[in-house]
Order: C-alpha cells, then structure tokens, then sequence
C-alpha cells in the first residue's frame, strides 16, 4: 500500500518520463545524451533530412492543449539563448526567412531549421520580426527575474530598500512589457512614461503602505508584502503600457490569418490573459519562499550566515521560475481566439457581410 501524501511506483514513473521530456525539449539536440548544457548548432550526426510538407512555422506539439503550450515555451524560454552570440541569432533569422522564401541551402536538415526556429522565436517579435531586447525576452525572466525576486523578499524591512527594488523591478517590468505587446500597435514615447510612472507609483504605494501596516502583524505577512507590491503593480502596469490596443484594437484575422479587422474586445481579452499570467508566474515563488526563508532562519546555522540570505533566496528563486515562466506563459494559448459572437456588433456585422458564415472565430496575437 503506497504511503499517504507520496507518489505511487506508477506515479513516479510519470513523473519521471514527464520531467524527462521537459528536459529533452528546452535542452536541444546537442544537450541531449552529451551530459552537457551547451548550447550549439546541430552537427552532421544530428541531422535528419527534411520530410515533406515540414512547415517552420507550424507548432512543433499542439497549441490547444496546456502540455503541448508547456513544451513550446520550455524551448523558446530556454534562458541559455540569452547567451547565443548575436551573428548567431542573425543567422538563425536568415535561414528562418529563407525557408519560407523557399530558398533554404541545398542538404540544410530538419534539426538545423527546428533550432534555427527556436532561436527565432526566443529573440525575434512574432508580430514584427524585429529583434527584442535582451532584457525584455522571456528567455531573460529567469536569470533577471531570479535576481530581483531574491533582493526584494530580502530587503523588505525597511522603506528605502523597499521603494529602491520595487523601482529596479518596475523598471525591469516596463522593458518586458513594452518588449512583448501586440507590435501592430505602436505606443509614443509619453505613453511608456505614464505606464511607468503609474506602475512604479502603484508598487510603491502598495508596498510601503502594506509595510507599515504589518509592522504589527506576523512577520510572515511582511514577507508577502513584496508579492502584493508587484501583482498589483501588473494589473496597472500591462494595461496602461498597452492602452493603444484597448484605445484603437488589435488587429484580428480568420484561421488564414487573412486580416478582418480591429477589435477592442480582443485586446481586453488579451492583456487580461497576460496579466494573469504575469501573477502567476510570480505567485509560487513570493509566496512559498517566504514560508521557506521563515522556517530555515530559526535554525542556529542560519543565523550564524546571514550573508547567504540573499544568494540562497536568488538561487531558489531561480529554481522557482525556471519552471514558472514557461508554465504561466502556457495558461493561454499566445494565438489567442474570440467567438464571433463577442465581437464588437459593427465589427462582426463587417465581417457577417464580407464571409457570411464561414467565419466563426477570430484569431490574434495576444503577446506574453
């Protein structure tokens, strides 16, 4: 009889088969039965020749379903891409926009175009095709995110450090968001400063206001003080640095993507997926590290090394969204889908007369 509150043998062998392919899809083909990590392009003995009818742009695993998603962004948040040489990634864009030209290199393999799609994906704009900023890439929210997640459920204590690491995260968090907006809605300069200014004034003022309201209370209740600060800093930061697609739509198409229109119902879906998701991906981390830190600093050992405070809550951080970060950017599918019938009514009355009833849904970028 299995133990309460322990996996049975068949359960561990799930578990296991599934961190196994978890691993097997962000590692690539040269990390994979090497024992190493790196990160290089395929060599002759990985390649395979290329099926018929291989589309580079068509999903690797099924975008419908929560684990395909899961898959997807465990290989494109993959944070070793950040360390790819910018030729590189160039390269990788080449041969990405020469298959779909047609004009791919005679002997290129299947292998070579998968992780040349993967680079893609990780550092260009699916909307623009631009190259993102290091800083503002998913791949970049583990190592980034590790460190100001570490310093700022340390130095919660006091008012200055608080308003310091909240600003630094904001900061961090205007990049990101203005890096992964819906592109075809193009934002001016004095909107990401009002998107700033608000976010950074909302963290602020719910972080120093919730540390002195918990000078009183249970010291684990100060501990949560910066996860307050930073979901309720999302839910003003996302939007306002996105209001031009609440203000004017995003751009909705057919499952062609043949472009119907703009909808403003669309973009309000959209972002609030995303803020969703930015919570998330937070959560686990700001919430259960602070339970963690609270129990291992009764311990005398812990006590004696206070200076490992912080390098420990930045490493298990890490370990916290290495994980996170790809599941939360899969609770929604990022070609994101509305009924016809939630529609704005000029909207889908334009699209009723164009295509009659062949058009059921539209479809959109909703970013991450």
């Amino acid at each position: 009889m299995p133990t309460k509150g322990r996996p049975t043998g068949r359960g561990r062998v799930w578990l296991f088969l599934w961190l196994a392919e978890a691993v097997h899809v962000s590692l690539g083909p040269r990390g994979r039965g090497t024992g190493g990590l790196q990160l290089t392009a395929p060599t002759c003995a990985d390649m395979a020749t290329v099926p018929d009818g291989f589309n580079i742009d068509a999903p690797r695993w099924d975008q419908s379903t929560f684990m395909g998603r899961l898959k997807h962004f465990f290989n494109i948040t993959d944070p070793r891409t950040v360390l790819v040489p910018e030729e590189e990634l160039d390269r990788a864009k080449a041969l990405v926009e020469d298959w779909r030209a047609g004009l791919v290199p005679p002997g290129s393999s299947q292998e070579q175009l998968l992780y040349a799609k993967k680079l893609y994906d990780s550092a260009f704009h699916p909307d623009s095709g631009e190259k993102m900023n290091l800083i503002g890439r998913m791949s970049f929210q583990v190592p980034g995110g590790m460190a100001l997640t570490g310093c700022m459920l340390q130095f919660y204590r006091t008012v200055p450090a608080v308003v310091f690491w909240q600003w630094v995260n904001q900061s961090f968090n205007a990049i990101v968001n203005y890096t992964n907006r819906n592109a075809a809605s193009p934002i001016s300069l004095r909107q990401i400063g009002v998107a700033y200014v608000t976010a950074t004034s909302t963290a602020l003022a719910t972080a120093v206001g919730l540390n002195l309201y918990t000078k009183r209370a249970p010291p684990l209740l100060a501990r949560w003080v910066p996860f307050a600060a930073v979901a309720a800093a999302n839910c003003v930061n996302i939007p306002v640095m996105r209001q031009q697609e609440i203000i004017n739509g995003v751009t909705v198409t057919d499952k062609d993507n043949n472009e119907l229109g703009h909808s403003r119902r669309a973009a309000v879906k959209g972002i609030t997926q995303v803020v969703v998701s930015r919570i998330t991906m937070a959560a686990p981390g700001m919430i259960i590290l602070p339970i963690i830190m609270e129990r291992l600093e009764k311990f005398a050992f812990m006590q004696r090394i206070r200076v490992l405070h912080m390098p420990l809550q930045v490493l298990l951080s890490g370990s916290f969204l290495l994980f996170m970060v790809p599941a939360a950017c899969a609770l929604f599918p990022q070609r994101c889908s509305l009924a016809l019938a939630d529609l704005e009514p000029e909207l889908r009355d334009s699209i009723v007369a164009k295509h009659r009833d062949k058009v059921l849904h539209v479809y959109f970028n909703k970013g991450l």
